[in-house]
């Protein structure tokens, strides 16, 4: 027994291991916290924002208890906690998106008892807040980890429980305290399955920037006598390496159409319309949702060896893994043979939300400081007792295969 504790009566004990027994029935406090750079989910480009709002709509569809921090203007179905006004990136007045997320921050240590679980994606800001509560947070890694600076900060902070989105981000921090690895997913019926594409073209969707190589995808598509469209927003800190490569190189060649940054909606057609999607990465990249975006239209993918794509892709079934641009250019009139209701199986089997939210879901409950947890300490069981007089709720039926490793 916990040193200083007084044991709980009888019949509070066996209440409490009755409801700890039958915690599938019970909702989960569940904070989700969100960057403010785009509202939730992005009205155009924004992964991180995107896979939040997944995430954070089919945990309520399950019947949790959700809520989420986010931008004024994000659309939910969850508990919103405004933080600023609009998405930071789409706020001109805005120069500092710092005092903002430092607010949120406030805002979370005022309702931090109100949670078993809080859920972060925004990086390392909160570390030093949650110190003392890190056995029940959770902090899934969005980004790239082959940054230097990233080493001395989890030396100081090497507590904090990690997720991976793939397995390759492992390798950059070997001593991190990861407690799993949750593959992406979105909603099943999200983007439509196109068997037969009409548009002729290949795509490159995402931002233009030197690690995405939309200039390796110009060359591609060129070679290999495909038309390309681009539909990628160009970040501020991307304006010259656009101004100065990118755009001469659109304007060179008539089959190469520059659509700009789109919305979900013309997300939907541009994708399965398309022969196939590149993505010629030039970076470990972290995930790459717009793979499985693809995916789910039955557009196959040629992608570049880096990163997550092995982990992401089945190689000769959702699409073709290449390691050079000779190879990529052979492989575009071999996209013919792949059977498009194959790669949208493959999205289906691997990449939905509803197996995202369950493979979280086991995170959540094996957290040492979540309620949930069997070895959490008896005054956080007793926190059940009170919540356990509430009508269980019906959860889904369970996802399919998991992509979570423990």
């Amino acid at each position: 027994m916990q040193e200083g504790l007084a044991p709980l009566p009888a019949d509070c004990r066996r209440a409490a291991t009755r409801t700890l027994a039958q915690l599938k029935g019970l909702p989960m406090r569940i904070a989700q916290i969100a960057p403010l750079y785009e509202r939730v989910p992005p009205k155009l480009y924004g992964g991180t924002e995107r896979i939040v709002s997944y995430l954070t709509e089919e945990l309520v569809r399950q019947g949790h208890d959700v809520t989420l921090f986010a931008s004024g203007d994000s659309k939910t179905s969850a508990k919103l906690v405004p933080c600023c006004e609009i998405a930071l990136r789409l706020n001109p007045s805005v120069r500092d998106a710092l005092p903002y997320h430092v607010i949120m921050l406030e805002q979370i240590r005022r309702r931090v008892d109100d949670f078993d679980i809080l859920h972060f994606h925004i990086d390392i800001l909160h570390a030093p807040l949650i110190g003392n509560i890190s056995d029940r947070t959770l902090t899934t890694q969005h980004g790239r980890l082959d940054l230097p600076d990233l080493a001395p900060f989890y030396a100081v902070f090497g507590e904090l429980p990690l997720v991976a989105v793939t397995s390759a981000q492992h390798k950059y921090l070997r001593h991190a305290n990861w407690v799993g690895t949750v593959h992406h997913g979105i909603p099943r019926d999200l983007l439509p399955f196109r068997p037969n594409p009409t548009g002729g073209y290949l795509a490159f969707l995402g931002r233009i920037a030197p690690e995405k190589r939309p200039d390796h995808a110009i060359e591609i598509a060129v070679r290999s006598g495909m038309p390309l469209k681009i539909a990628a927003k160009v970040d501020r800190v991307d304006q010259v390496y656009w101004e100065s490569e990118i755009r001469p190189m659109i304007e060179a060649h008539p089959s190469v159409e520059f659509i700009g940054e789109i919305d979900e909606d013309d997300k939907a057609d541009f994708l399965a319309a398309a022969e196939a999607l590149l993505f010629p990465v030039d970076w470990p990249e972290p995930f790459g949702l717009v793979m499985i975006e693809a995916m789910a239209c039955g557009t196959p993918v040629i992608a570049f060896r880096r990163g997550s794509v092995p982990e992401v892709l089945e190689d000769g079934t959702s699409g073709f893994i290449v390691d050079t641009l000779e190879q990529a250019v052979a492989a575009v009139p071999r996209i013919t043979h792949l059977d498009r209701a194959k790669v949208r199986a493959s999205f289906e089997r691997r990449f939905t939300a509803e197996r995202m939210a369950g493979d979280y879901l086991k995170i959540y409950e094996l957290a040492p400081g979540s309620e949930f947890h069997a070895g959490s300490s008896a005054a956080r069981q007793g926190e059940v007792l009170a919540r356990s007089a509430r009508p269980a709720v019906e959860l889904a039926p369970a996802a399919e295969t998991s992509a979570v490793r423990l």
